[in-house]
Formats: C-alpha cells, structure tokens, sequence
C-alpha cells in the first residue's frame, strides 16, 4: 500500500450510502458508487445487476459522469445496499478505472479501518491499456511513392 495516506472523503461515502439505501432495490441494484469529479462536483450511480453479468456501480457511474460533461475523477466509493458499507471493487474494475483514471483515489476498508488508497495500490504491476497503444502517427501506412 502507500506510504503516503490520502483524506477520507466522508461526504463521499455518505453520499454513495444514501443513494444505496434510496435507490438499491430487489436484486437488480445492490450496490451504488459515489465520485468525487475534479472540480468537487459528486456524480453517483447504481450498479445494473443481470444475469449476463451487467456492469458494476463504479462502471456505471463512469458512464453517467461522462454523461453529465464530468471526464477527471479524483475520489470514488462503492457502499453495498442492506448497510454492508465500503465494498472494494472487483478485478474488472479496478482495471478499468485505471485505465481510465490513472491517478484515481479509492476509498475502501471497513468501519474504524476506513482509507483512501491509489488505483496502482489496489493494482500493482498492472497492465496500463494506454501503455500499450500505437500513436496514430506509427499506425498509419506509408504512402505508396
């Protein structure tokens, strides 16, 4: 983990708990996330559970930030619906808001163990996707002379 301990954002993990206890219902959403955006604005969202798989709270609140012109996060918290709390997130997710957001802070742990951690500690030696992408300019072919 880090050595460096980042702010718990409270307001955030409030938030995202409001928003699983006012809107998780059934079994289709369970879990909901709360961001934190760049400028201090807090986007929320609930997971679209299916038995396909469907995206998680924290993948679904990418799409309603970018939804609502918000494109930097800085924080973000998944909380479980039933008073579970702060719920890690999974494998796929951690992955994708890495990529995404490569300089993201997530909040995870439990009651008195509350922190806020880097997306690279929840991930450590990981794949980067744009780390591995051609520049346009070394994909395009060259003109035939």
């Amino acid at each position: 983990m880090t050595a460096h301990p980042h702010h718990v954002d409270h307001e955030l993990i409030q938030a995202a708990a409001h928003v699983a206890r006012t809107r998780c219902r059934g079994d289709s959403h369970t879990m909901a996330a709360a961001a934190r955006a760049r400028e201090g604005r807090i986007v929320t969202a609930v997971n679209a559970y299916h038995f396909t798989g469907g995206p998680c709270a924290e993948l679904v609140l990418i799409g309603a930030a970018a939804a609502q012109g918000v494109y930097e996060l800085d924080t973000i918290v998944a909380v479980g619906d039933r008073d579970r709390g702060v719920v890690p997130p999974c494998g796929r997710c951690r992955q994708v808001l890495l990529d995404y957001f490569p300089a993201l802070k997530v909040i995870v742990g439990s009651d008195d163990r509350i922190r806020t951690v880097l997306i690279t500690d929840l991930l450590p030696e990981s794949y980067v996707w744009a780390d591995h992408q051609l520049d346009a300019e070394q994909t395009a072919s060259p003109s035939p002379s």
